[in-house]
């Protein structure tokens, strides 16, 4: 698979791209907002090579691939729905050497200016072979005030032959100035039932495992791979052993020092920090609302420990403890010391 059929759940974003493309309307700047993980960036590559494929050759008509990838196109009937991804154009897309799809990254935790000056630069060039040039911001969200507000300058007086596509997870995240000169689609979560089946078919894991992480993926395949590939249900029941150690029937761990030390080994996860401070949140959400909403928890498969510690723990304390985790991610994303902050965490959750 080439084209949109790879991307699962997103029906409604695809078909308002193909039919812009279609009636050849392609605005100059495009806003992709979703969750992280939900197709997003594989939907842009697609499309940077729908507006430029040599090919877009039908499914159902039999050609050479040699042809296509000698450009010798034009009596080919074509697909306006799909690229062909296998003439030179697509090729180089996919490989990430195209010159004229641009990808603008953080460098760093933020876009800076002088990556947006740079931006300038290329684009009051002509594109070099391409029909449409593309260029791609990831995460625009982190563009600085200053990055933000060169790049508002090129929207209000875009390039010929140039569309930008900005993705981001929140449209407040940017400033209201440049999301009203693009042209929003949404992207939605995928449905669990699909992440669950895809789970079993591509890891071969069983029906529960991968209902569980699909519950804690938040509709984004990409996150739910990453919980199972850094053996998440694990690294979550050892830390419910040793903070809540009531939810898995082990004995009391809750001396400062095996705290610290628990502490000390997260720490060191520095790469799978928010996805260990989500699954706390996760866990004080599920005993939060096990006695209003049971059905809705996400640990499902610690149902008999949820109900237990549900009861056993007031809403206040919950509330208090989930603020607690809140507030560490706050401090993590403005670069406190990690160690100090998850010690600070731990202790108060064991209170």
């Amino acid at each position: 698979m080439c084209g949109f059929e790879k991307i699962i759940g997103q029906t409604q974003p695809i078909s308002i791209l193909t039919t812009l493309h279609q009636n050849g309307n392609v605005p100059h700047a495009l806003l992709f907002i979703g969750n992280e993980g939900i197709g997003k960036h594989t939907t842009a590559d697609i499309f940077a090579m729908l507006c430029n494929c040599l090919g877009n050759v039908n499914d159902n008509l039999t050609v050479s691939k040699q042809k296509i990838t000698d450009g010798t196109h034009a009596t080919l009937a074509r697909n306006p729905y799909n690229p062909c991804g296998v003439c030179r154009v697509c090729r180089k897309i996919k490989s990430g050497s195209h010159p004229d799809i641009i990808r603008i990254k953080p460098s760093g935790q933020v876009i800076k200016i002088e990556q947006i000056r740079d931006l300038c630069l290329v684009i009051a060039l002509k594109p070099y072979t391409a029909k449409l040039r593309v260029v791609i911001i990831d995460n625009a969200q982190t563009m600085n005030p200053a990055a933000a507000n060169a790049l508002l300058k090129v929207l209000e007086e875009p390039p010929d032959r140039t569309v930008f596509i900005l993705i981001a997870e929140n449209r407040r995240d940017l400033l209201p100035t440049i999301t009203s000169r693009c042209q929003p689609i949404r992207f939605h979560p995928i449905p669990l039932q699909h992440i669950k089946e895809m789970l079993m078919i591509k890891k071969n894991i069983s029906s529960e495992k991968a209902a569980v992480l699909a519950a804690m993926s938040h509709g984004s395949f990409a996150k739910a791979m990453s919980l199972l590939e850094n053996d998440w249900l694990n690294r979550r029941n050892l830390l419910l052993g040793a903070i809540w150690p009531d939810s898995l029937n082990s004995p009391t761990l809750q001396s400062p020092a095996m705290i610290l030390a628990l502490s000390a080994r997260f720490s060191r996860e520095k790469n799978n920090i928010n996805e260990l401070l989500d699954g706390i949140k996760s866990w004080l959400r599920d005993l939060l609302i096990f006695r209003y909403c049971p059905e809705k928890i996400i640990n499902y498969d610690l149902t008999d420990k949820i109900r237990y510690l549900s009861e056993k723990n007031t809403i206040g304390t919950l509330l208090a403890k989930l603020e607690a985790v809140q507030t560490a991610q706050k401090k993590i994303q403005a670069n406190a010391n990690l160690r100090l902050t998850l010690d600070s965490l731990f202790i108060r959750l064991i209170r």
